[in-house]
């Protein structure tokens, strides 16, 4: 069966070099079966014509809103509804801005505001144009809406710019399109459809004044990965998250909260816990803080300085005294005896999972793409991972996780 099969999809061609590009982008969409819709704005048509849109996609190509054929109905808001997505590629900064900013006085702009169908944008410009702090901030509001975006690729552009900004390749495009299907038919019906997962992911900040903190080195990447994961596999997912290296998943269906010290982390868990039937903490959290926190900066005096420390809450082990029916799953990020100490963590804050890893090996400590893990239960050892990507360890670890959850509930 053809991965687009029975799909509709409205795609809006804007007016960019690339718009040439949609002709093969139309033709490999229908050739996956989906049923095309071509919405063009006026700038478009400079570029490619409305009858080689119309040849490839076998529809009636739009782009006049008062150009209505059938006196039954209208058109843009006949489009919106049937759609299962809107693409729209390429998206120049005019149309990104439009789309921030609800203006509808064309075709496509009018026919976005009617959809309620997932909109999926791939941008085009110049580099410059790219990084202006209008387009971005439009862009950001886009995806804070929830708005999926096909990141440009790199290299020569049409003005002679070397840079970010090309549009993604049409086969790209269309596997981008394919995966996005397929993960929302996993979301129906995957491994932990109908679970609410919370993970925890970053270092948390504990202040020793307005400017000065004590942290760690986590990144936030783990954490990320485990909150992908489960989002993938069906699960209804809040991420809390302290300082990180990188920017958190723009899903709209993932629940962001964002915390800063030991102590706010531990209420935005508690807060969730009653509810959540996996709790994943991956967050790398301070075990002491400052007794005492200054108000103003401290100015330097002296040669030395006297910092008294005071232990933070054990949230895994207040977690793990409190655990009803819930699956909680915890990290061991070591420097060395690894296996000895997760096994001892495991079974002293009452986990059901602990990740062992050793920090101090290269690719698996903070702040990498990559990990190598070994995952333990109270039998011992169940799970043991070479180097891979993060995001295969959370597959993998959430994978365990929904085979133990399922085989609790029969």
């Amino acid at each position: 069966m053809k991965s687009l099969q029975g799909k509709s999809i409205i795609l809006g061609i804007t007016g960019g070099i690339a718009a040439y590009k949609a002709a093969a982008l139309t033709s490999k969409l229908t050739q996956q079966g989906a049923e095309v819709h071509v919405i063009m704005t006026a700038s478009a048509k400079q570029f490619i014509t409305e009858l080689t849109l119309q040849s490839l996609s076998k529809q009636r190509v739009y782009s006049d809103t008062f150009q209505e054929r059938d006196p039954s109905s209208i058109s843009h808001i006949d489009l919106a509804d049937s759609a299962d997505l809107v693409l729209i590629a390429p998206a120049t900064a005019n149309i990104i801005a439009k789309m921030a900013h609800g203006l509808a006085d064309d075709m496509l702009s009018t026919t976005l505001l009617a959809a309620t169908a997932p909109v999926m944008v791939a941008p085009a410009m110049n580099v410059h144009m790219y990084q202006h702090p209008a387009v971005l901030s439009n862009i950001d509001t886009l995806y804070k809406r929830g708005v999926h975006f096909i990141e440009p690729g790199e290299g020569l552009l049409a003005c002679g710019y070397v840079g970010k900004g090309r549009l993604e390749e049409p086969e790209a495009i269309v596997k981008v399109v394919e995966n996005f299907f397929a993960l929302q038919n996993d979301k129906k019906s995957g491994p932990l459809a109908g679970k609410k997962v919370v993970v925890t992911a970053g270092g948390t900040v504990e202040r020793i004044d307005p400017v000065r903190y004590i942290s760690n080195d986590s990144s936030g990447k783990m954490g990320f990965a485990l909150a992908r994961a489960a989002r993938a596999m069906g699960a209804q997912v809040t991420l809390i998250a302290a300082r990180t290296d990188e920017a958190p998943p723009r899903d709209a269906d993932i629940e962001l909260v964002r915390v800063e010290s030991a102590q706010d982390m531990y209420e935005a868990v508690t807060d969730r816990w009653a509810d959540c039937d996996i709790l994943i903490k991956a967050a790398a959290v301070a075990d002491y803080r400052p007794r005492h926190s200054a108000e103003s900066k401290i100015k330097k005096s002296g040669d030395t300085m006297t910092l008294e420390l005071v232990k933070t809450t054990d949230i895994l082990e207040s977690l793990g005294k409190m655990k009803d029916k819930q699956f909680l799953i915890g990290f061991a990020a070591e420097t060395g005896n690894a296996e000895y100490y997760a096994k001892d963590k495991l079974v002293r804050k009452n986990l059901d999972l602990i990740v062992a890893n050793d920090v101090a090996v290269e690719g698996a400590g903070f702040g990498t793409d990559t990990n190598i893990v070994s995952v333990y239960d109270a039998n011992g050892l169940v799970l043991d991972l070479p180097l891979v990507s993060k995001d295969e360890v959370a597959r993998r670890v959430l994978q365990l996780a929904a085979e133990r959850v399922a085989g609790a509930l029969l």
